[in-house]
């Protein structure tokens, strides 16, 4: 097991997956924690304990989608909530806003994120000309704080 590294899913499909190691250089725009499939309490203490005193790098947007109300309450009650906002998050309740391109983190021409939503085809999140790469939360996380794709372990 010590010898796997987190896998990314790139542009456009879920199983064009390529090692966290061979993305480094992507630059990002967005990065998007949680969602119905990767908003579990776990997900959101995984990602809180990467962002806990550092910030997302200037010009990404940092969102948290909770899976759950239950959920929801019990970031809040942790404490994970507030670091998510220290790091400059936005900390929103449960909804499929920005995995459908419906509202809150629509991505434009050009833009690229980094999810732990369950697609990434193309204009899932926004415009058709916008990229979402697919992550565990550790490595959406540490790509928030750096700007780029980046192995969690690397910070």
């Amino acid at each position: 097991m010590s010898g796997l590294v987190p896998q990314v899913a790139c542009p456009h499909l879920p199983s064009n997956v390529k090692p966290v190691s061979a993305l480094k250089d992507v630059k990002i725009d967005q990065s998007v924690i949680g969602s119905c499939t990767n908003g579990r309490i776990s997900d959101l203490r995984i990602a809180a304990k990467i962002l806990k005193g550092k910030k997302a790098a200037p010009g990404v947007k940092l969102l948290i989608f909770p899976a759950t109300q239950k959920i929801y309450l019990e970031a809040v009650k942790e404490g994970l909530a507030e670091i998510f906002v220290r790091a400059g998050g936005v900390f929103s309740t449960p909804t499929c806003g920005p995995c459908l391109g419906g509202h809150m983190g629509i991505l434009t021409e050009g833009e690229v994120a980094i999810a732990t939503t369950n697609r990434n085809f193309i204009g899932r999140m926004g415009s058709p000309k916008s990229f979402v790469y697919l992550s565990n939360p550790a490595v959406a996380a540490a790509s928030a704080i750096t700007g780029r794709i980046t192995h969690p372990g690397l910070l």
